[in-house]
């Protein structure tokens, strides 16, 4: 990627150590680095390189203030799920219709997909296109549900799923930097007490290495790792 003369002159007043996630909060608002309302996400090096298997990171947070921004939310479902799901917003109901045009055009014009448990039968098919991107149904993080309803409104209202990649790092979103600073506190406090809890029973010493905060096109800067798990 390339910076322009906003990142770099931010880059010249960013902490070079860790700082409170308070202190680094008001870095980012006073920081911006582009004129769109950036979202913020938070950033998490792990202690070590975790394996596939029962050593892999991954959940749900469902953030105080929401995240900012609009989601979009596909449903597999039908008969009455499918109704509740329309009635609680969904933005794309559907079965055999949607699985075919995830499995033969490749689309994923959604940001969460949500499932029945009976759908899901039928909605494998769809891994191979959905699995990659990080949008197949999943029970781990609620996806896969016959409360459709609740699903489709936590989705909608700031609930956020994240997992570890293959080097060992996540990202989570965590609201607008146009977000008061107290409100973003409180969405990065929910996402780093999240992460920590993910860490699996098998991983010993140090879980969380290091922490960061930054806006789409802005300066990292690192916090405190208060919530590190040993």
């Amino acid at each position: 990627m390339r910076h322009g003369k906003k990142y770099f002159n931010a880059l010249k007043k960013a902490p070079q150590k860790a700082v409170s996630i308070e202190e680094a909060v008001n870095f980012v608002k006073a920081n911006a680095g582009a004129k769109f309302d950036e979202t913020v996400d938070v950033y998490f090096h792990l202690g070590k390189e975790l394996a596939k298997g029962d050593t892999a990171v991954r959940g749900t947070v469902k953030l105080p203030n929401g995240s900012g921004k609009a989601v979009k939310v596909a449903v597999f479902a039908g008969g009455e799920q499918a109704d509740a799901a329309k009635a609680a917003g969904a933005d794309f109901v559907g079965m055999g219709d949607l699985i075919e045009k995830v499995t033969k055009e490749g689309w994923c014009d959604f940001d969460v997909a949500i499932a029945t448990v009976e759908a899901m039968k039928e909605v494998r098919k769809c891994a191979r296109i959905l699995g990659p991107r990080g949008l197949m149904p999943n029970p781990k993080t609620g996806t896969v549900t016959d409360d459709v309803a609740t699903a489709v409104k936590e989705a909608k209202g700031g609930k956020v799923d994240f997992r570890m990649d293959k080097t060992g790092n996540v990202s989570v979103v965590a609201g607008k930097r146009s977000f008061e600073a107290d409100k973003l506190v409180q969405n990065i406090k929910a996402v780093v007490s999240a992460v920590t809890s993910a860490k699996p029973a098998s991983v010993k010493g140090v879980f969380i290495k290091s922490i960061s905060i930054s806006s789409t096109m802005g300066v990292g800067v690192p916090v405190i790792a208060a919530a590190d798990a040993e």
